[in-house]
């Protein structure tokens, strides 16, 4: 057996395919298909689900994740215990619903960049069923998701809690609901809304406090970036975290604006999730570590 070998059973697995692992690591697919049968051979064991449609982590190989990172992870630390120069390029990736901050996101990538020269980082926006499929199944390293105050956290996953905030409107400079000093629900119902998909807090959120009253018209979109983006052409209001809003570049550069929700109903929660089992890479725990420290200063 040899660390490679584990390595691009990671890669396949952070990638979800072998096609996608094989022009990361520059192998042809042939080679890196091989390589890993030769392993397979060896634990008696299919690590692998092959199908036409290509070949993924099987259920025997996500069992042995866990322990092939540990073993990844422990031959790094051997490699930095001896004093050697060696810098891992294994990407960090990041799932982050789209209502996570930039005041939070971009000064500690940055920060991460200062002391991790060599390591990548992938900051993928998806939903938070998909961010945590993926961190048990180690496609990602770490997750940004949202809950609303209350709700049940899953058991899975170590979670922090990074910002706390209340729901406000996000509007144009120039609507007619900027001059207010608080927003009405009445209010929102009587101009075009922008609202979150199904699968995203926000969506829950409104259905709460639309409590089955409809607006004069509404939108549905993926996220909050490209609700900022549909408030700021002109199309409509949207609501969001206010941590989502405040020290955004269009809200900086006075493209947007935000104001209260009249009836805030429960705080909107920021948290950083990683799995409760396996361990965490070195690199993915100091991002950890400079997003809870980011997370403070704000």
């Amino acid at each position: 057996m040899r660390v490679e070998q584990l390595e691009y059973i990671e890669a396949v697995t952070r990638l979800g395919s072998l096609r996608r692992a094989a022009e990361e690591l520059h192998l042809s697919q042939p080679a890196l298909s091989e390589t890993v049968r030769n392993l397979e051979r060896e634990l008696g064991v299919d690590l692998l689900d092959r199908r036409r449609s290509g070949a993924k982590i099987s259920d025997e190989g996500r069992e042995l994740l866990p322990h092939i990172i540990g073993v990844i992870d422990a031959v790094d630390r051997l490699r930095e215990a001896a004093g050697h120069q060696h810098r891992t390029s294994r990407m960090v990736r990041l799932g982050t619903v789209n209502a996570a901050t930039v005041p939070l996101l971009v000064p500690a990538v940055r920060a991460f960049r200062e002391t991790h020269p060599m390591t990548q980082v992938e900051v993928v926006g998806a939903q938070q069923d998909d961010i945590h499929r993926s961190l048990l199944e180690g496609g990602f390293d770490l997750g940004l998701v949202n809950y609303l105050e209350g709700d049940d956290l899953p058991p899975d996953f170590r979670t922090t809690e990074l910002l706390r905030g209340r729901a406000v409107v996000c509007v144009r400079p120039d609507s007619p609901l900027a001059a207010r000093e608080t927003v009405r629900v009445d209010d929102l119902l009587a101009v075009p809304l922008v609202v979150m998909r199904a699968g995203y807090v926000m969506h829950r959120y409104m259905h709460r406090l639309l409590d089955g009253r409809t607006p004069a018209f509404s939108y549905s979109t993926d996220g909050a970036e490209m609700g900022k983006l549909m408030v700021a052409e002109g199309l409509g209001a949207t609501v969001l975290p206010d941590f989502s809003i405040v020290g955004d570049p269009l809200e900086r550069g006075g493209t947007i604006v935000w104001r209260p929700l009249e009836d805030e109903g429960a705080a909107v929660l920021l948290m950083l999730q990683r799995r409760s089992s396996g361990s965490l890479p070195r690199a993915a725990r100091d991002l950890h570590r400079l997003l809870v420290e980011q997370a403070r200063n704000l």
